[in-house]
């Protein structure tokens, strides 16, 4: 696969898939721009060159046509602002103003067309609108690693309408990041597992196994492992069907000397909801009409322990729900122990999603060594699929 790097772009215009999908507010104004700022150096990269960028990208999930809050003409002021020009609109992908303006588009210039999933083909991978993408620049570039996983028009079948395609910044790191932990990464290395569901991680966790020294569960799939070895998890999230999974994984990680860690303690509420009662209690020893919401100050200590004496450091998923600040303190010294392994020398790679958001809004994104723009993206990748917009660039034009 060609990276950005193998070509010059001077007196050329590229396609570039970025991934703008960036969380608005009611006033449309962007709360999260790392997605923005990621994009950043590839397309400097092109107009500093004399190239010309044109930009296309999704954002939310529209149901039928153009929705106003789905506009990407929102993001314009912040993406002209970090690439110091003025970024010119297209309000449609396709059709007659895409294809006049980026036709007159010059060198140094960059264009925003209007979002893709405006039109349903997007995610059908439908060939014909994907020809009708292609035909506005003459060079791809997919830069768009968390949409990677997907075949969709842009991010898949539109490359196979050009001879010179290639990657970039952003999907270079990413692939080159998730290597540095698959590949053979320095020891110790701990994984670090959260989020709600044992089945949403279930394949991940299989991979980590054959390559992890430390494997910690947390979140909400800590209490399925609880309950099958016969605890007691009150209201706590349950997925009652993957009880005899967390025993298989459990054995799995004895037999290939793994260290598979479980919180000791929880902190638990009365209710789901930010001012419920909380207290902690031992693991597997939530009273029934309680549900644990956070690992307790135990587990911290534990778990901390043993990512701060490590090397490499995959983190994938929060702790608790960390959206309510009473029960965000175990995300939160998670985050504190990554970062002081990280200034220790070790390498950190935050999974994407609600890690991403955690260590982001802590403000240690640029205390980490790399925090992932691809949730779905990046999970997919280590448990060894394919992701089509990666093979795409791989694949001759016929």
């Amino acid at each position: 696969m060609r990276t950005i790097d193998d070509f010059n772009f001077r007196n050329r215009k590229a396609l570039i898939r970025v991934d703008f999908n960036v969380p608005l507010d009611e006033n449309y104004k962007v709360t999260d721009d790392t997605r923005l700022r990621a994009a950043v150096p590839t397309i400097k990269k092109i107009i500093d060159e004399g190239g010309s960028a044109i930009l296309m990208s999704h954002l939310g999930r529209p149901k039928s046509g153009p929705e106003e809050k789905f506009s990407l003409k929102h993001i314009i002021p912040d993406l002209s602002e970090k690439l110091g020009v003025s970024v010119h609109f297209a309000s449609d992908c396709i059709g007659e103003e895409a294809a006049e303006k980026s036709k007159s588009l010059g060198n140094g210039e960059v264009l925003l067309l209007e979002n893709v999933r405006f039109y349903k083909e997007e995610t059908k991978g439908d060939e014909a609108f994907a020809k009708k993408l292609a035909s506005l620049g003459d060079i791809y570039v997919n830069d768009a690693f968390g949409t990677a996983h997907r075949a969709h028009a842009s991010t898949t079948i539109v490359a196979g309408s050009f001879k010179d395609k290639c990657c970039g910044y952003v999907m270079k790191q990413e692939l080159e990041n998730a290597e540095k932990v698959l590949g053979e990464p320095k020891r110790p290395f701990t994984a670090i597992m959260g989020g709600a569901k044992v089945s949403d991680k279930i394949l991940i966790i299989e991979r980590l196994l054959d390559v992890a020294d430390n494997l910690i569960i947390g979140g909400g799939m800590s209490y399925t492992f609880s309950k099958a070895e016969g605890g007691k998890i009150g209201k706590s999230l349950l997925e009652a069907d993957r009880m005899p999974l967390t025993k298989e994984l459990k054995a799995k990680a004895k037999e290939k000397g793994v260290n598979l860690i479980l919180p000791v303690d929880t902190v638990i509420a009365d209710d789901f909801a930010k001012d419920a009662n909380k207290q902690t209690v031992k693991a597997g020893e939530i009273p029934d009409e309680w549900e644990g919401l956070d690992i307790g100050p135990e587990s911290v200590k534990l778990f901390a322990d043993v990512v701060e004496k490590s090397q490499t450091i995959l983190w994938n998923g929060p702790m608790g729900v960390f959206e309510f600040p009473a029960f965000a303190v175990g995300t939160e010294e998670i985050a504190k122990s990554v970062v002081k392994a990280t200034e220790k020398g070790a390498f950190s790679l935050i999974g994407g999603g609600d890690s991403a958001s955690a260590v982001n809004n802590l403000g240690y994104g640029d205390k980490v060594s790399y925090v992932s723009t691809g949730g779905g993206a990046l999970l997919e990748y280590m448990e060894g699929k394919v992701l089509p917009g990666v093979a795409a660039l791989e694949e001759k034009k016929d």
